[in-house]
């Protein structure tokens, strides 16, 4: 079972890899005889230099990697080297493209498959010791097989590999220049937030793992712990999250004082926004910070296939100044850039507090009692499928809110906007709980609400709670996931509170209810970042 496995994982790579490294040349290129398939290809390969290779990691394990650098080098000048970890369960050809334009603008480019996966030795490790052992083992490599340039060594790389290279910036002083694209600074908070487990995304990531790598020992069983809602491992498995954080090295990163690029997607159901914005707001280096619409991935997926990116120009444009000194004006430029999800206008401030210049507050009055173990209809939608909706036809999940149950969600509005709003940044719930029981799970939504009572997805969030005493009131403080959206003249804003979500595991035991107060002592509130005018 285990050979034809691998025979199947090698059949896998053999043919992505002739589909990436002939498309472009086929697509571009006159139509050629068919008599000439072989010329060609030996064609193509001389003109791009890429070569397959095996790099001894960390512990000796194999990983297999190739390497693309510039036309015409012929060891008598040094280039500026690039090292592009892979993404969760892909194979080592996933930066082809980019690799061969990072070569054309005079880099040498090292790309590896992350131990664990495809045909690399070991096992996935999710950004451990052994992960970040292995980062600094290929620029070792490099810098002894390629005509690297010890002193300009720059990472790059999109979700898994963004995480290595954060990782790797902590631990390696002679990493320059990162871009680390829809990756984590905190993996906790990204599939554990608000005490609460993201299960759809934590399933894709386990199920890809196990389809295209050979998971460790250990993310056995901290996925069937997390799974398996063991409470009593809950500080095993933030150790273990803690572990695999950049945001845990943040003063090794700040000291080695690697200039850091980070770019992600509204959407992200994988790595929400709001741990990239935190993390970004305490480095003290060279640092730029982009958002755009879209889920996981999908912000810079096209550049991967060697089309027109945004997200890859911009990464191209951090190394370029940082890595080969290029006067190209993006450390003038003001660092966080980000584009509403409504438009298609970039907006650029100085840093990210000033992304939301003022608040408007909902208040959030009166008391609420809901039901909890019903999905009321108001939901988060389905990783990636709902998200990239909303990136390509701007329709996010939706749900009409005059419908909603009241026993099942806790629906509050508020009045009819007379100008546009918008909505930039991280939206914070706080309010008053009281519940039957010990623990318990709330969902919270907020809806963009037109004229005949249709609700648009604009964020969301989970919170869970344990240990609490049934009937004794409760502060609750929730951040939802950060966005930029643009609330139309004439609509309003709706908070909906249930207590079920597929995007997430719910802790509410049967017959559980929920109630919502607010107190002239401690006021509910929603408040609500805004962009100036």
């Amino acid at each position: 079972m285990g050979q034809h496995r691998n025979a199947l994982r090698t059949t896998a790579i053999g043919t992505v890899s002739a589909a990436l490294l002939a498309g472009p040349a086929v697509g571009a290129a006159p139509a050629m005889p068919s008599a000439q398939p072989q010329a060609r290809a030996q064609a193509q390969s001389a003109a791009t230099d890429v070569r397959f290779v095996d790099i001894e990691g960390d512990g000796g394990t194999v990983l297999k990697a190739n390497v693309v650098t510039p036309s015409g080098s012929d060891g008598t000048r040094k280039y500026p080297v690039i090292v592009l970890p892979t993404s969760w369960g892909l194979p080592q050809i996933e930066y082809i493209a980019q690799a061969k334009r990072l070569a054309d603008s005079g880099y040498v480019v090292v790309s590896y498959n992350t131990r664990g996966f495809w045909q690399s030795g070991g096992y996935i490790e999710v950004g451990g010791p052994p992960d970040i052992a292995d980062a600094s083992k290929v620029i070792d490599w490099a810098l002894a097989n390629t005509p690297a340039d010890p002193g300009k060594v720059g990472m790059a790389g999109v979700s898994y590999g963004a995480g290595i290279c954060l990782l790797a910036a902590a631990h390696d002083r002679r990493i320059k220049a990162v871009a680390a694209l829809s990756g984590w600074a905190d993996l906790g908070e990204s599939i554990y937030s608000g005490r609460t487990q993201h299960v759809q995304a934590t399933a894709m990531l386990a199920g890809a793992g196990y389809l295209t790598g050979r998971p460790s020992a250990e993310f056995q069983q901290i996925t069937a712990d997390f799974f398996s809602s063991n409470l009593a491992k809950e500080q095993e498995l933030i150790a273990w999250g803690n572990k695999r954080s950049p945001s845990t090295y943040l003063d090794r990163i700040n000291a080695n004082g690697a200039a850091i690029m980070l770019g992600n997607a509204w959407g992200d159901t994988i790595f929400p926004p709001n741990q990239y914005a935190d993390f970004y707001e305490k480095l003290t280096g060279p640092k730029r910070l982009e958002f755009r619409p879209g889920d996981h991935a999908t912000a810079e997926g096209t550049g991967l296939l060697g089309l027109p990116n945004d997200t890859w120009t911009s990464a191209h444009r951090w190394l370029d100044h940082h890595l080969r000194g290029v006067d190209n004006g993006v450390d003038r430029e003001q660092p966080v850039r980000i584009k509403s999800r409504s438009t298609d206008a970039y907006e650029n401030y100085p840093d990210w507090k000033s992304v939301a210049a003022t608040e408007r507050k909902i208040d959030l009055g009166g008391s609420k009692r809901i039901f909890a173990n019903i999905d009321s209809g108001a939901n988060g939608g389905v990783i990636f499928l709902s998200s990239i909706l909303d990136q390509i036809a701007k329709l996010p999940p939706m749900a009409s809110i005059p419908l909603l149950p009241r026993l099942f969600a806790a629906v509050w509005q508020s009045e009819r906007y007379a100008s546009e709003q918008h909505i930039r940044g991280t939206a914070r719930l706080h309010t008053t709980v009281t519940s039957t029981k010990e623990s318990g799970t709330l969902v919270a939504y907020l809806y963009d609400v037109g004229p005949l009572g249709l609700g648009k997805l604009v964020s969301n969030a989970p919170y869970t709670f344990h240990g609490k005493t049934p009937g004794k009131p409760f502060a609750v403080d929730l951040e939802l996931f950060s966005t930029a959206y643009d609330v139309p003249a004439g609509h309003r804003l709706a908070l909906v509170v249930d207590t079920v979500d597929p995007l997430y595991i719910e802790h509410n035991p049967s017959g559980a209810q929920l109630t919502f107060s607010s107190s002239a002592a401690d006021p509910s509130y929603l408040s609500v970042p805004l962009r100036e005018k």
